[in-house]
């Protein structure tokens, strides 16, 4: 099996393989080291790329094959989140506290998985991308308690989801409809979801082929900044 591409830290030079050189893997492993510049992970986000790794490992960039990806028109609200969303439990907010939503979701407890992939270095870089209008959080709020909540990295017309949390039921589907309806009345026209959950399938997300992935990619990553990086609430419809 061929090895993954070796990028050197601190490189000055940003640019990835191709991604159809990925490993023909789980998840399709592409290229270990490099850093988490702003300029690289934006060259990544753009190229179908993204870091993903623990903190007793380099970094591993993956492009996996197919990609797990959601058409914000394509959002499914199943009968049960409709009853949630109506009972109006939840306040839903956008950029209130990035901070806390990186750290809850570095921390809160996922079946199947020791620790976090989400390290010290991984939090600096996205409060770096959010100060500068690139990566945005969603948050729940239940009696000005945060117990669900979302963040990602919007660039032209596609936002990439990273991570997501929840600590009372429906709280982060609740925030995750919100935010994709309110996405969709911007004119978004991807949510990248990168690898499968039966949770996002549940709303509406879907496998394509990468070179699809890619193909929207070239389409809808411009440099315009359709999201705000100033707080805000949102309205679940």
């Amino acid at each position: 099996m061929p090895a993954p591409f070796w990028i050197e830290p601190n490189s000055p030079v940003i640019d990835f393989p191709d991604v159809s050189l990925a490993l023909d893997e789980p998840d399709g492993l592409l290229a270990v080291g490099g850093d988490l510049s702003m300029q690289r992970l934006l060259k990544a986000y753009r190229s179908g790329i993204f870091p993903w790794y623990s903190a007793d490992q380099p970094i591993l960039w993956w492009s996996p094959d197919p990609r797990f990806v959601l058409f914000p028109a394509h959002l499914k609200i199943s009968r049960s989140l409709r009853k949630a969303i109506r009972k109006q439990v939840f306040s839903i907010s956008m950029n209130k506290d990035f901070e806390a939503v990186i750290r809850h979701c570095s921390s809160v407890p996922r079946p199947g998985q020791n620790g976090t992939w989400i390290t010290d270095e991984m939090q600096q870089a996205y409060l770096e991308l959010h100060q500068a209008g690139y990566a945005h959080s969603v948050e729940a709020w239940y009696n000005n308690e945060l117990v669900g909540g979302l963040y990602g990295v919007a660039i032209g017309k596609v936002f990439f989801g990273e991570s997501m949390f929840s600590q009372r039921t429906d709280a982060s589907k609740v925030a995750f409809a919100g935010f994709i309806q309110y996405i969709h009345t911007l004119g978004f026209e991807l949510v990248d979801c990168q690898v499968h959950t039966m949770h996002l399938q549940s709303l509406g997300a879907e496998l394509i082929p990468r070179p699809a992935f890619i193909h929207a990619l070239e389409k809808y990553c411009d440099d315009s900044k359709l999201l705000s990086k100033h707080e805000h609430p949102l309205l679940v419809i």
